[in-house]
């Protein structure tokens, strides 16, 4: 069981250029082998495209922008690759860099390359002989919990990310980029979701934290032990990381978390499955961990909400512009419109 085990394509060598990126490798790596290797999207990536970089020497995972033209502040390499190798040496699992060309000499847009992480990427269904019981399943939901408080707790100076962001006023900040972000993308009115915008503007937190945070932390951007669901093996997808409020991000994980019986929606989840933890268990737990107070958490949750939507509504663009290397995710009109008014109850639930 791998984190490529899905469905998967050759990718276009304009997209990946094979014939440069061969050589840089080589260079890299000391190893020829890498001068003959094909490139294969891996399916699931909406933002950043992924792909397997495969030769005799073994596998490597290629990232880099989709194709098109770029909302200002998404898609940052540089990002990724400054968090990652900064937190290479901590408790928090990540990928280590191989290669980052953030200038972009290689294809034409700022790339890396990483190793490849030895394990599952458990998307919508839980792959065969995996967290197959209750209790496997509850140590994976702590895992998760514990790698995220682990994250919030990384002294961000000690590791070189202590200029990383700017955590006063980040919620703020964050409100006012998304509404930016939602009003580059918007092909059409959605009041409810310019209603909440308004509204998060109108708020602040009362005792916001400072920490790392991932920005997009969830089951799918983790890669878990194939023979322990209890180890979470590394964290991937960092494009969003920064130095902020760590509310956010567990907000975020809060977001993507389904309980039995819920609708699914669009994102992968799995967690609707019996013997996974409860979103109110799983704030709890990282509470206990962190020691964090919740008593804002619905206006994280409603921010959350927001965010979602305007990313459903960039990831309907992009698709519909063709910049998602062939990826079709239907129809995301209804997606953002339920994200908006789930946004606004928790918004309104936590005056």
């Amino acid at each position: 069981m791998t984190e490529t085990a899905e469905a998967e394509h050759l990718a276009d060598p304009a997209l990946t250029r094979p014939d440069l990126m061969g050589p840089r490798l080589v260079e890299a790596t000391g190893d020829a082998r890498w001068n003959d290797l094909e490139a294969v999207l891996i399916a699931g990536g909406k933002s950043n495209l992924t792909f397997a970089l495969r030769s005799g020497a073994g596998e490597l995972v290629l990232r880099r922008p989709p194709t098109g033209d770029l909302l200002p502040s998404a898609h940052d390499m540089r990002r990724e690759v400054t968090v990652q190798q900064a937190l290479a040496d901590t408790l928090v699992p990540v990928p280590r860099v191989v290669l980052a060309d953030l200038d972009g000499d290689l294809l034409g847009v700022p790339s890396y390359v990483m190793t490849k992480a030895e394990g599952v990427v458990v998307r919508d269904t839980l792959p065969a002989g995996w967290a197959e019981n209750a209790d496997e399943r509850r140590r994976a939901s702590v895992a998760l919990v514990e790698t995220l408080a682990t994250l919030h707790s990384v002294d961000a100076g000690g590791v070189g990310l202590g200029s990383f962001g700017r955590p006063e006023g980040f919620l703020a900040r964050q409100v006012a980029r998304w509404t930016r972000q939602w009003e580059a993308s918007r092909t059409s009115v959605v009041a409810e979701v310019d209603e909440l915008a308004r509204g998060l503007a109108a708020r602040e937190p009362r005792r916001p934290g400072v920490g790392v945070v991932h920005g997009d932390f969830r089951l799918d951007n983790c890669v878990m032990a194939a023979s322990d669901p209890g180890r979470v093996v590394a964290v991937l997808d960092w494009e969003m990381a920064t130095l902020g409020d760590p509310l956010t991000d567990l907000a975020m994980l809060l977001f993507y978390w389904r309980e039995p019986g819920e609708e699914p929606t669009f994102v992968p989840a799995v967690t609707d499955l019996g013997g996974f933890m409860g979103r109110s268990e799983v704030a709890e737990h990282y509470a206990s961990l962190s020691g964090t107070d919740l008593e804002d958490l619905d206006l994280y949750l409603a921010f959350a909400h927001f965010k979602f939507a305007v990313i459903a509504q960039g990831i309907a663009a992009r698709v519909a512009g063709g910049a998602m290397a062939g990826q079709d995710f239907g129809d995301l009109r209804g997606e953002v419109l339920r994200c908006a008014r789930a946004g606004l109850h928790h918004l309104r639930k936590g005056m």
